[in-house]
């Protein structure tokens, strides 16, 4: 024989009804159905029951409402006439009934707790009712002669031991029939006279009761999913289905939000070791989550098996030097809570026993405070208390596993993936059994919290990284190409997933916290973007709050370069091939630097040399691991190479800056390139890496071109530019007689740095550098007598793509 039970939302509707039917007269064996109220109508009878308190005529417009939503039921469900007729005559007697218990409490304008509890119970007693003619020859009981209670403070406790007797009495005394049908939540005062209820979800501990009782072979729980999720899926979409628990992590779940189990359920089963089977009505052929006894193997990877959370925690913090020693001040709180009816799901407590801090219910909180500063009153007059302190708008989130307990340094991971979010942890708890760890946090970090932890301790089938792409020209545009020809083999073999979930340009930016697809994504930013700036977008990226956040700056804007601070400052990492910051005041780029350490985020902009080449990154491995940067020899400008390497006899100095512009090697102001200003960054940016503390002013340039070309407009310099071809071409053929070529060099020698055109010999690493590629040697006490080479691609849309493509996947460390 085994318990089953249905929730209100299974025996909601017509259609859900069938489900149950089909389920139900499937059993092979004696089966004892626990059934709730239909969906929502206990909400609607306490509704009822406070219009008529509040002599609200509105009463009887929302009890219609319930005997409608029965009548609909009656009307689609029982098709024998006989059966219909029966049935409507049983209840339209329980309909009379509430509707004078209603119209009493309307006209003396009273609600005891003893007619409240009377008038909940006809939701289980309707619905058992009518199920009792849709099942094929089921046998309903009346659970208050079986399912007894004594009060305790405000609350109706079952006495399980009187229970038990009278369950098998009822049930084994007498032939059992195949289907029997008890409504659950329904209870009875010991002595019989006074109808009360288990509270809400009290149905599953009817089912318990039962269970434990009978000894059951199992108890199984139908409701609308599939089983205990790793997490709400209506915050985390990658949440899954828990295959099994034990009690214990089950019970943990059940107590921190997990509405799929009323927790006090677990407990009288746990005894019998009875299974629990937690099973979806509307897709019965799902597995589900099987709960039993202690299971968990420490070799199974499973360090947590979920996360549940309360998101209306109030924190009361009882505090004062005079606490600390005296014995009986915890004993003092929880004794005047419980004598409240205020129940306590976190505590706290400071080892110097002059704080505690409990977590309730907001709902709790006013209440708490009052009867809490009511019980130390005196303490607080004479100042050895505080007042008390309650804070609200803040959620509470537990981690559970049995496996925690094997495992070192859990504590710290879930902790530090908070913190390298930015979420501040307000209150923390752990018990000895190591199986829960808890927090308390803000409100407003509550869906970012769990995906963190979720992400974290790999519960998620992947990591993920979210995107706020700024800038969708030439580079940025390439980018999101790579990503959308990457994303499904990042996801699959890499366990990555990048979510785009910002693009701007400096008109328009498009914002959605669930992804932008990056097919037609332009129009998309175009046609359904908000007004763009950099302030915009700041403040956009920060109210979004997303968790493992990424700013990527694929422009060349110093107001774009101006808003790292404010998001690493709020722990969103920043990777950029804008040079801009990294090359600016050097007071400025090492606040940049520090923000990122002190937040725990990066701050990437490899591609800010060298395009894709892993020149930076390299310098950073070298120098972290000891060794120590003596000097720098490189050609940097892709642009500057392309254009000497062009030169020829037919192909003149101005021609080839053209050339430059139309591949893209350019910038569309070819003067940027020309000045040597673009070198100048790189070189300021290497030598910084180096460990050297440089600023542009202090780089010694030696340029080729005159200031009168850089001084008029763009036209002027096309028109003008021309001028220098003869003297170009007189050193071209000079140089090619002599087996030599111009290169722009930027050089770091011990602190001091240089850039300017240099004739290279043939032979020498400078000399067959082709096309737009750059190069750099670096001397190093490690490799000093054979520098360090490092040569490829320094231009070009798709390799610096490439090389911002990269920063951001270092950053998942995959």
């Amino acid at each position: 024989m085994k318990v089953i039970k249905f929730g209100g939302t299974s025996v909601g509707t017509p259609e859900s009804l069938q489900f149950v039917k089909q389920i139900i007269e499937s059993e092979k064996e004696s089966v004892i159905v626990v059934v709730s109220a239909l969906s929502g109508v206990t909400d609607k009878l306490l509704l009822a029951a406070e219009f008529a308190v509040k002599a609200n005529e509105t009463y009887k417009t929302t009890l219609d409402e319930i005997i409608t939503q029965h009548e609909i039921i009656i009307e689609k469900m029982i098709t024998s006439p006989t059966d219909k007729d029966k049935i409507v005559q049983k209840i339209q007697l329980l309909f009379d009934d509430l509707r004078n218990i209603l119209r009493g409490v309307f006209l003396i304008g009273d609600l005891s707790q003893k007619t409240s509890d009377k008038i909940v119970s006809y939701g289980e007693r309707f619905s058992s009712l009518i199920i009792s003619k849709i099942i094929f020859d089921a046998k309903l009981y009346d659970p208050t002669l079986f399912i007894k209670t004594t009060k305790q403070f405000a609350h109706h406790i079952p006495d399980i031991a009187h229970s038990s007797e009278l369950i098998k009495k009822t049930f084994l005394e007498q032939p059992m029939p195949k289907i029997a049908l008890v409504p659950g939540f329904i209870s009875s005062s010991k002595n019989g006279d006074d109808i009360t209820n288990l509270g809400r979800g009290g149905s599953d501990y009817t089912a318990a009761i039962i269970a434990t009782a009978l000894n059951a072979s199992s108890l199984e729980i139908w409701t609308d999913v599939d089983g205990f999720m790793t997490a709400d899926p209506k915050i985390i979409n990658s949440a899954y289905v828990i295959d099994e628990l034990s009690f214990t992590e089950a019970i943990e779940l059940s107590n921190f939000g997990a509405k799929v189990i009323y927790p006090p359920t677990i407990f009288p089963v746990y005894h019998k070791n009875i299974p629990i089977y937690v099973k979806n009505t509307f897709r019965p052929e799902a597995v589900g989550t099987l709960i039993r006894n202690e299971h968990s193997d420490p070799n199974d990877g499973k360090i947590i098996k979920g996360i549940s959370s309360i998101n209306d925690t109030a924190l009361i913090t009882i505090q004062g030097l005079g606490m600390v020693g005296v014995i009986g001040v915890n004993k003092r709180i929880f004794s005047t809570l419980a004598n409240n009816g205020i129940s306590v799901f976190i505590v706290s407590q400071a080892s110097s026993e002059n704080s505690t801090s409990i977590g309730v219910r907001s709902q709790d909180a006013p209440l708490a405070k009052k009867v809490l500063s009511h019980e130390f009153e005196h303490e607080i007059v004479m100042g050895s208390i505080n007042q008390i302190i309650v804070e609200y708008d803040l959620a509470t989130i537990a981690i559970v596993g049995q496996n925690m307990k094997h495992v070192p340094g859990i504590a710290g991971k879930f902790f530090g993936a908070l913190g390298r979010n930015g979420i501040s942890v307000v209150s923390l708890a752990q018990g000895a059994g190591r199986t829960n760890i808890s927090c308390v946090i803000a409100k407003s970090d509550l869906k970012k919290a769990l995906n963190v932890i979720h992400d974290s301790f790999f519960l998620s089938p992947y990591q993920e990284l979210n995107l706020f792409v700024v800038g969708v020209g030439t580079v940025g545009s390439k980018l999101l190409d790579q990503i959308k020809q990457q994303q499904q083999t990042l996801e699959e073999q890499n366990k990555l997933k990048i979510n785009i979930v910002g693009i701007a340009n400096s008109r328009r930016a498009l914002f959605n916290r669930e992804g932008i697809s990056l097919n037609n994504y332009f129009d998309n930013l175009m046609t359904n973007g908000i007004e763009s700036s950099p302030e915009i977008i700041r403040d956009e990226i920060l109210k979004m709050n997303i968790f493992n956040s990424v700013f990527v700056d694929c422009t060349a804007s110093a107001d774009a370069s101006k808003i790292y601070e404010d998001l690493m400052s709020k722990n969103v990492s920043v990777v950029t091939a804008n040079k801009i910051a990294a090359s600016s005041d050097y007071e400025e780029y090492h606040q940049l630097k520090e923000v990122a350490r002190k937040s725990g985020v990066k701050f990437l902009f490899e591609t800010n040399v060298g395009a894709g080449l892993p020149i930076i990154n390299t310098m950073n491995s070298l120098t972290n691991s000891g060794d120590k940067i003596v000097k720098l020899e490189a050609v940097l400008s892709g642009t500057l190479n392309f254009i000497f390497n062009t030169l020829s006899e037919t192909i003149p100095f101005s021609e080839a800056i053209k050339m430059a512009v139309e591949a893209q090697f350019a910038e569309p102001d070819p003067r940027i390139d020309l000045s040597g200003l673009d070198v100048t960054r790189k070189l300021v940016i290497l030598s910084r890496e180096a460990g050297a503390h440089i600023n542009q002013s202090d780089v010694k340039k030696n340029l080729f071109i005159a200031q009168k070309y850089f001084d008029g407009t763009l036209n002027e310099f096309w028109q003008t530019i021309p001028e220098m071809d003869e003297s170009f071409e007189i050193r071209r053929k000079a140089l090619e007689k002599e087996c030599k070529k111009l290169r722009f060099v930027a050089t770091y020698d011990n602190g001091a740095c240089e850039v300017g055109l240099r004739e290279v010999e043939k032979g020498h690493p400078f000399y067959d550098l082709e096309g737009s590629n750059n190069i750099i040697m670096m001397t190093t006490e490690r490799y000093n007598e054979y520098p360090m080479v490092i040569k490829g691609y320094g231009a070009g849309a798709n390799v610096t793509a490439a090389g911002v493509f990269s920063d951001i996947i270092s950053i998942a460390n995959i």
